[in-house]
């Protein structure tokens, strides 16, 4: 609750992202939350202490990245010895892009990895000091199929005949608990579609349907039994055909369908194929970027988990290969690529980068959304979505106050 003696920051001459619409009115923050002014106005008979003018700008909730691998050259499932390291990096410069709240990502990887890195990928507050919001991390494998396994190493690939078992043996239940926000499987492998009600149930994470073959038969089980998303909807999954489009018929359900994460950095996905998603199901609809370590950083050789990576011109490719390995794209760019794409309006592209994610992890109270109680994670945005101002917690974040370091 906040302090009612506590300094009051007001939003002014601006559009305010509220109820699926731009609406000119103010925004009000104190202790680092969205507040009703009405309490401020008639029984406190105050006045804001500050007041900011937007001059004209777009408010918006600050973006939520619920897939990022890594960035300014580190790399959340590589970098193991400096973990703790990466991630207030990382978090710091995420922070400066726009990017208030992410979940950390993994590739697949040995258990000896989850077991080292997942306690240092938990929620944590967002800050100034601390940098952007985690919300815990989201594990990419190694629960996959082979032939789908995209940028992933064959090797750390798995199971789950044993069911909970594997995954205790794996991850750990107690770090799924703790630490983790979702985690990407493929419903098809041998043990997982029986096993994601347990899993649910003991842990209580969120599941996404991704690297898989799945028939959409399959794929509609496993919706039906609680995975509520699609990992990077068209790659590494069964391709679209007329008579069983895999996971990504799941759009074209009667019944509910399912979040799904898009990369709109041109290269992963066509515009075409991005404007089919977003016509089928745009409420579902999750600008992700699933940027590696090389986000920010020059072209040249770089890791992805434990496998090599080339990067060039916007592009990344497992070495030596045609293998699309992740990007470099900021999730302020994909917000602009999709109006660009769709012909969406502000408020959709937007709404994708902040209230969807927020609730496919079941937090728009808090995260996502700019209604009264929620975080006052804050963008001010020009009429080209460029961010202008930053706010986290109600504190403006800039280059002068938010310092990190690159890993060359």
């Amino acid at each position: 609750m906040a302090n009612t003696r506590s300094p009051i920051t007001q939003f002014y001459n601006c559009r305010v992202l509220r109820d699926h619409a731009l609406v000119e009115d103010c925004l009000y923050v104190q202790d680092g939350k969205i507040i009703d002014p009405a309490k401020m106005f008639w029984d406190e008979q105050r006045v804001p202490d500050v007041r900011i003018n937007c001059q004209g700008g777009i408010v918006s909730p600050g973006y939520i990245d619920l897939q990022i691998n890594g960035a300014y050259g580190y790399d959340f499932s590589n970098d193991t010895d400096m973990i703790e390291e990466a991630v207030s990096n990382i978090s710091k410069g995420l922070l400066l892009q726009g990017c208030t709240a992410y979940c950390p990502t993994t590739v697949s990887s040995r258990p000896e990895v989850y077991h080292k890195v997942l306690s240092h990928l938990g929620p944590r507050a967002g800050s100034i000091e601390r940098g952007a919001a985690v919300l815990g991390a989201h594990i990419e494998g190694p629960f996959i199929s082979p032939q789908k396994k995209g940028a992933h190493e064959l090797a750390t690939l798995r199971t789950a005949a044993r069911g909970l078992a594997d995954f205790d043996e794996c991850y750990g239940l107690d770090n799924l608990r703790k630490h983790v926000a979702y985690v990407t499987m493929a419903p098809e492998v041998e043990g997982v579609l029986d096993a994601i009600p347990d899993l649910i149930a003991a842990t209580g994470i969120n599941i996404s349907s991704g690297h898989s073959n799945a028939t959409t038969a399959v794929a509609n089980q496993a919706h039906r039994s609680g995975a509520k998303m699609i990992t990077h909807l068209f790659n590494a999954m069964h391709a679209f055909h007329q008579r069983d489009p895999g996971i990504i018929g799941l759009l074209g359900a009667a019944e509910s369908r399912p979040f799904y994460g898009i990369i709109c950095d041109g290269i992963h996905v066509h515009p075409h194929s991005v404007m089919i998603a977003y016509y089928a199901h745009p409420q579902g609809a999750c600008l992700v970027t699933d940027a590696m370590s090389a986000q920010c950083l020059p072209d040249g050789a770089y890791k992805l988990g434990e496998m090599d990576v080339d990067v060039h011109s916007g592009h990344v490719y497992i070495k030596d290969t045609s293998t699309i390995a992740g990007s470099i794209i900021s999730l302020a760019e994909c917000v602009r690529n999709f109006i660009k794409f769709t012909g969406a309006s502000k408020v959709e592209a937007l709404e994708n980068a902040t209230l969807h994610p927020a609730q496919m992890l079941g937090i728009e109270s808090v995260k996502g959304s700019l209604t009264f109680g929620a975080d006052a994670d804050i963008l001010v945005l020009d009429d080209n979505l460029f961010v202008q101002r930053i706010f986290i917690a109600g504190a403006e974040a800039t280059s002068e106050n938010v310092k990190f370091n690159k890993k060359l």
